[in-house]
């Protein structure tokens, strides 16, 4: 009796079927993870159209938000998992806007102090919401951070910098560049330059720099421009 028999180890004439089991062991996995992937994004959008139903001023946003925050991702050379958890997070980022009253949402003015606070509690929510929900990314976490700034100047913690995950600096960015550039109760739809000058005039002051760089680098060509405004 050899040696490797005595220790109980696999033989070399083992091996194959090994790996072979191995490789059919990490296709399902994969095959569930997207199974479980293509699962969660239906639910987020159809949460994304309820939350519509509230504020018509919003629709599409989530959607389009989604759309730029994936194509930065991808141009910072996110994993291919950070990048699904970030889709679905940005898919319902608004979500703790359900706590809001509508006509606290779709108020034609500015709003008073009293309505910008309840206003700004809104990523509390979306993470009391969502935080016992087992994601297989930190979805919770995200939309919790996805109204803070570098500088520390955001709500609802006042994170600063690296406290800030680079998902939620990421849906920041393509947060405010979206809701700029669409009509809103209280304003019209400003130009995409316009949205593009806000972030680039606070870039490291309220954005993080590599997230604005590769947003710019984004617009910058004109391909990739048309596809994220969906032209």
């Amino acid at each position: 009796m050899n040696e490797a028999k005595k220790m109980g180890r696999p033989q070399k004439r083992d091996l194959p079927k090994m790996q072979k089991k191995i490789l059919e062991l990490e296709k399902k996995l994969v095959e569930n993870y997207n199974q479980q992937k293509r699962l969660i994004e239906d639910l987020a959008k159809a949460i994304s159209k309820l939350l519509e139903l509230k504020d018509p001023y919003s629709i599409g946003h989530q959607q389009r938000v989604a759309k730029l925050a994936v194509a930065i991702a991808r141009e910072m050379k996110l994993s291919p998992r950070q990048i699904d958890g970030l889709r679905i997070a940005a898919l319902i980022h608004d979500i703790g806007k359900i706590n809001v009253p509508t006509e606290i949402i779709i108020k034609p003015s500015q709003l008073v102090d009293v309505e910008f606070n309840l206003v700004r509690n809104y990523p509390k929510i979306g993470y009391d919401i969502l935080k016992k929900v087992k994601f297989p990314w930190p979805i919770a976490e995200i939309i919790y951070q996805h109204q803070e700034r570098v500088n520390g100047s955001g709500y609802p913690r006042g994170l600063k910098d690296k406290e800030i995950c680079i998902e939620a600096k990421i849906l920041a960015v393509a947060n405010v560049i979206e809701a700029m550039t669409s009509l809103r109760s209280y304003r019209p739809a400003l130009s995409i330059n316009k949205a593009i000058e806000e972030i680039s005039w606070n870039k490291n002051i309220f954005f993080d720099a590599k997230v604005v760089d590769a947003c710019l680098k984004l617009f910058n060509n004109k391909a990739l421009n048309s596809e994220i405004k969906g032209n």
